[in-house]
């Protein structure tokens, strides 16, 4: 996406957003059973088949639903595109959105608040959900999304190749108590060289999604902004150490893919990945020996970040009603119970090594807790803030320098904070 017409577009589409909502009223009911369609970011076969199955056993009891279609959009590009449907008149009734999204869409009045339908259901258990996984989906107290995964960040270890490059496993540094940052990259920079192969790759990073940086600089210590919202964080003391080691990690030790470079890690290409459990479907039985252990510790300490999606309603959807009575048996508990295989639960009952390891047969129950877990108990969330679309962009531009072997760092993070400081100010 160029950022000049990407940013354009998606505040034109955001903007659409909100104007669609002032409107007011719903649209003419249709005739005939509801056809829902609902926007996802994920076409792993694994994770349809599941929401396919979930959809076939709900219309068995309801004959006013005659189909439910799961329709995935790119990763890269996915809020790009959801809001430019919104606003071009053809939003789905149901879709995911994305933690750094969430305040636009919580604020924007274009989702419909869920609470009264999901208390309603029947044998639903609204109070298991964790207060503290509601709060990035609330507005005036009213839920406006399901925090349909709340998903810590770990590493994905390619046990084979570290150890065919002579470098000690995770396991082995964490039983030592050395799994740090200037370890793991230090055994990444030295597989890459004996191996040929990646050392570490931050998925869903690759230069664009600067984002998903923050499962790095957390850290350090740094942010992208301040608890408020109002202060740019890129050119802190902390970030500048973080991005420095980050720098030469990509082009001194080459413990890190360049740009232009892709490795994935789960075809056996990269010793080791920065991702979510979701990813473990991807993981071919007798492809490799690996291995699931949390974020290496920073200069300050230990630390934990998490991913959330929600799922929310479109307010102006012909079949809203049908669409948030879905929803509701979505996340049911027996449902949630299935969708923790891929989707870390919001309900406390459900948030054990036990319960989980039930429905994540790879995934052991030390992996669950320590990752998982853990994580939601002790993380924080990837940035997210209001107006995001455009900020993110002005992110994106302002970092663009840094991915030269010769780059300033400290420069360019200035440069960053010079951009974005009078939109965090408004």
């Amino acid at each position: 996406m160029k950022p000049g017409k990407g940013l354009a577009v998606v505040a034109a589409a955001l903007a659409g957003v909100l104007a669609l909502s002032a409107c007011g009223g719903g649209e003419a009911k249709e005739e005939g059973p509801a056809s829902l369609r609902m926007t996802v970011w994920s076409a792993n076969e694994a994770h349809l088949k599941l929401f396919n199955e979930i959809a076939d056993e709900y219309r068995k009891s309801h004959k006013d639903v005659a189909e439910i279609k799961f329709d995935p959009l790119p990763f890269e590009n996915y809020t790009t595109t959801l809001t430019t449907q919104i606003a071009g008149g053809n939003a789905p009734d149901l879709a995911w959105v994305f933690e750094n999204s969430a305040p636009d869409f919580v604020a924007s009045g274009a989702l419909l608040p869920l609470d009264d339908t999901l208390k309603k259901a029947d044998g639903y258990q609204y109070d298991d959900l964790s207060p503290a996984t509601l709060k990035l989906w609330q507005n005036g107290g009213k839920l406006y999304a399901y925090p349909f995964s709340t998903s810590p960040f770990g590493v994905f270890v390619n046990t084979d190749l570290l150890k065919k490059a002579g470098q000690k496993t995770p396991a082995e540094l964490i039983s030592a108590g050395q799994w740090t940052w200037d370890n793991a990259l230090a055994a990444a920079g030295a597989t890459q060289q004996a191996t040929g192969k990646a050392g570490l790759v931050i998925r869903d990073f690759d230069y664009k999604g600067w984002d998903n940086l923050s499962t790095f600089w957390t850290g350090w210590g740094a942010q992208a902004w301040s608890e408020d919202g109002k202060t740019c964080g890129f050119a802190s003391p902390e970030m500048v150490d973080a991005m420095t080691t980050l720098h030469k990690a990509i082009f001194t030790t080459k413990a890190l893919p360049g740009p232009g470079t892709t490795a994935d890690f789960f075809a056996g290409d990269a010793a080791m990945t920065v991702t979510q459990i979701s990813r473990a479907s991807l993981l071919k039985d007798g492809g490799f020996g690996w291995d699931l252990v949390p974020l290496p510790a920073g200069p300050k300490g230990p630390y934990a970040v998490v991913g959330q999606a929600g799922i929310g309603v479109m307010k102006k959807s012909p079949h809203a009603k049908q669409a948030a009575d879905f929803l509701a048996f979505l996340t049911n508990p027996t449902n949630s119970a299935k969708l923790a295989q891929f989707f870390p639960p919001p309900r406390q009952s459900q948030l054990t090594a036990e319960t989980l390891a039930k429905t994540n047969p790879k995934l052991k129950p030390e992996q669950l807790q320590k990752v998982v877990i853990d994580g939601i108990t002790n993380g924080v969330v990837k940035p997210s803030h209001a107006g995001q679309a455009e900020l993110s962009q002005q992110v994106r531009a302002g970092l663009d320098p840094l991915w030269k072997p010769d780059a300033d760092v400290k420069a360019v993070l200035d440069g960053v904070c010079a951009k974005i400081q009078p939109l965090l100010a408004k």
